[in-house]
């Protein structure tokens, strides 16, 4: 896998997370009448998502490199164990007082935590080589 792949194969898992991270927010926000916009905003999203796939995809760019191909499913079950552990944040938490239905904040940002990985992995078919 060269450079130019992980950016490209990282970029477009990136884009797809943040796409659906905006849908779920947007979704969430007008079914239950919340805003947590002053907790979670969209620079937020678009960091996490960003930064999220571009490790996975290097990941896999370091993985290919030393031609141990047969780690990808460990590493994938890493990154779904990280994605598990990540979502302590939300529940750790503490949202300013004035802040109605805080009980809900955990219902939006924890799904968001999986976004990332469920991106990658779904354009990683897209991105493999045809081997003949």
């Amino acid at each position: 896998m060269k450079w130019k792949k992980f950016l490209l194969q990282g970029g477009t898992a990136s884009l797809l997370s943040i796409i659906a991270c905006l849908i779920y927010q947007e979704i969430y926000t007008h079914t239950f009448e919340t805003d947590f916009a002053a907790v979670l905003n969209i620079t937020g999203i678009v960091g996490a998502s960003i930064l999220g796939c571009l490790l996975i995809s290097l990941g896999y760019v370091l993985i290919e490199k030393w031609n141990k191909s047969q780690w990808i499913g460990i590493f994938n079950l890493v990154v779904t164990g990280l994605s598990f552990a990540s979502v302590i944040s939300p529940l750790a938490t503490t949202l300013p007082l004035d802040m109605e239905s805080p009980e809900l904040f955990p219902g939006l940002a924890i799904p968001m935590h999986f976004f990332p990985a469920l991106a990658f992995f779904t354009i990683v078919p897209f991105f493999n080589e045809k081997k003949q």
